[in-house]
């Protein structure tokens, strides 16, 4: 009897673990960029817009079509439209819960920066509704800095991606899903057995 090695099979975490990290990583490098180039969205309307639709449309669709479409290869081609959700749902919780530990760690240790985050709300609050009672504004800003909070930007940050992962990854498993009609046998795995 001839021995043959198998390779462990790729899962759709190890699919998507390394694209998800990839995600975080560039919208940490996008936040601390911002930061220290004193960039603000709230003044800077194109940057909000830019920030928004990079971390919130085309990052998300590109990472989870890349960990979907090397989950399929590494499958014979072959991806079940569940593993695809599986998929893109993990790669935004791994992202979102990377960027959401960093954002708390910036917090905690730059504390002025969220106080500096506050006042530019405020102003941009006044701005944009002059006509705003100091009540309203008052109430505005205290919702503002309730999400804030850790224990709620930290989950709330978590739902929000996933959602946006369940949309993105049921978009993305429609076009890329292909089922193995061997069932759960790979091409390779018919390989293997003709190599024994």
């Amino acid at each position: 009897m001839s021995e043959f090695k198998t390779k462990t099979p790729v899962t759709t975490t190890k699919a998507a673990s390394s694209y998800g990290v990839i995600f975080a990583i560039i919208m940490i490098a996008e936040f601390v960029i911002a930061y220290v180039a004193d960039i603000d969205a709230t003044e800077n309307a194109w940057v909000g817009i830019v920030n928004g639709l990079l971390n919130n449309l085309i990052l998300p669709v590109v990472f989870i079509s890349l960990a979907a479409n090397y989950y399929k290869k590494a499958h014979g081609g072959y991806i079940k439209f569940g593993e695809v959700i599986k998929t893109g749902v993990t790669v935004a919780v791994i992202a979102a819960a990377i960027f959401a530990l960093f954002n708390i760690g910036f917090n905690l240790a730059v504390p002025e920066a969220q106080a500096e985050m506050i006042e530019k709300m405020k102003a941009a609050q006044i701005k944009a509704n002059p006509q705003m009672t100091s009540a309203q504004l008052k109430m505005a800003m205290s919702m503002a800095e309730t999400f804030m909070k850790p224990y709620i930007a930290f989950p709330f940050t978590i739902l929000f991606f996933a959602f946006l992962g369940l949309i993105y990854s049921l978009i993305i498993g429609a076009i890329v899903k292909k089922e193995n009609p061997f069932g759960d046998v790979t091409p390779q795995d018919v390989n293997n057995l003709g190599a024994e």
